[in-house]
């Protein structure tokens, strides 16, 4: 799953944003079930760019939502 910048977040549609966000969400979440079940990630960093960019993704939500 790609990481996705400010700009390209901007550029998708409605119906783009909420099925990556799903993705991105279960990704999260099995990255989370790995580790908590005393795995040990490939990239550590992964979990937080995949928090970033829900991130990113809800805040364009709510900004098109309150136009």
């Amino acid at each position: 799953m790609a990481i996705f910048r400010a700009h390209e977040v901007k550029q998708m549609s409605d119906v783009e944003l909420s099925e990556q966000l799903s993705k991105l969400n279960l990704e999260l979440v099995q990255k989370y079930a790995k580790v908590s079940s005393g795995g040990a990630t490939e990239n550590p960093g992964r979990i937080r760019e995949l928090k970033r960019t829900i991130a990113r993704i809800l805040t364009e939500i709510t900004s098109r939502s309150t136009r």
